[in-house]
């Protein structure tokens, strides 16, 4: 199963990306000055993951890439992909995923591992 990982970037402002199964990232959200709205923007598109839809692009080297579109608004942007068998597998998995994935928070940049 999917899941959604929060972090910061390093402008201060909060990102969110799905990641695989295989922990590879499929897309990227948009920034967010704070993070209840990163949050906020990830509960929606999970509430109503039907009503998004994805359109598809090829770079001018030939990858392969998504935006996932609510609207007229950019939701997310997919990673590059070497083939359109690769992207659209990525794109069935949020289908398949999204609705039911965890939301981890990693923005604190705590570490989670003991100091030794």
């Amino acid at each position: 199963m999917g899941t959604f990982v929060i972090s910061k970037r390093l402008n201060d402002e909060y990102k969110f990306e799905f990641v695989s199964r295989k922990g590879k990232p499929i897309f990227t959200g948009s920034n967010f000055e704070l993070r209840f709205e990163c949050e906020e923007a990830i509960e929606s598109f999970k509430a109503s993951i039907e009503t998004y839809s994805f359109l598809r692009f090829k770079t001018a080297k030939g990858k392969s890439f998504f935006k996932v579109i609510k609207g007229d608004k950019v939701f997310a942007v997919s990673r590059k992909y070497s083939t359109e068998l690769m992207m659209q597998k990525g794109i069935d998995e949020i289908v398949k995923y999204g609705a039911q994935s965890e939301i981890l928070d990693f923005s604190s940049g705590d570490s989670i591992f003991s100091e030794m």
